[in-house]
């Protein structure tokens, strides 16, 4: 997980990934073109991304296709929002009987 994070730190890779959610299946060169950096610094930034299991890459004749891998970023969800939510989400439900109590206390009157 620690990859993860590690490859999220850095504002090119984020931005690669965003690339790759609405385009799936972009070619190296069509990503390197996106960006004001050399082709060997995507490469740089892709090899990241790919050791922390966040891109995968199809071959595809003389080109390889990138997509996006979107499970670890599920799994930090998982561990470290869902729980969390799951607290706010009862702490609302709590709130929103007191409401509907107070309000139907206030129309009895």
């Amino acid at each position: 997980m620690d990859s993860v994070f590690q490859a999220l730190a850095h504002e090119t890779r984020r931005a690669i990934l965003d690339h790759l959610r609405t385009r799936p299946g972009m070619a190296v060169g069509e990503l390197a073109a996106q960006f004001d950096v050399s082709r060997v610094a995507v490469m740089n930034h892709l090899r990241v991304l790919t050791d922390a299991g966040l891109v995968t890459s199809q071959q595809d004749g003389r080109s390889r296709r990138l997509y996006l891998n979107a499970l670890p970023l599920q799994l930090i969800y998982e561990r470290w929002i869902d729980g969390y939510s799951a607290h706010w989400l009862d702490r609302m439900s709590l709130i929103k009987a007191t409401a509907e109590a107070i309000a139907k206390k206030e129309n009895a009157k």
